[in-house]
């Protein structure tokens, strides 16, 4: 039969030598086994300020600076006004 679990969240901080030291003591009495969950963020992972920056800067855009591919004027098509 497996034993009803309680959650508690805190936070803490994986040292240089992969050890998990927490910011607080716990709540709880031990000594007691726990099962533990750890979430980080993906350092991969960019936001959109970077994916935009990263773009702009990257040279398989450069052709998009031709003068041959601008080839809308802003007097091309009519004006889009929406009624909220």
């Amino acid at each position: 039969m497996e034993a009803t679990m309680a959650a508690i969240e805190m936070t803490g901080t994986v040292d240089e030598h992969h050890q998990f030291q927490l910011d607080a003591i716990l709540p709880i009495p031990g000594p007691r086994r726990v099962r533990v969950i750890i979430l980080y963020p993906i350092i991969d992972e960019w936001d959109e300020n970077e994916w935009l920056q990263a773009a702009a800067l990257s040279p398989a855009f450069a052709f998009l600076s031709d003068p041959e591919e601008d080839i809308y004027a802003l007097t091309d098509g009519k004006p889009f006004h929406d009624e909220v």
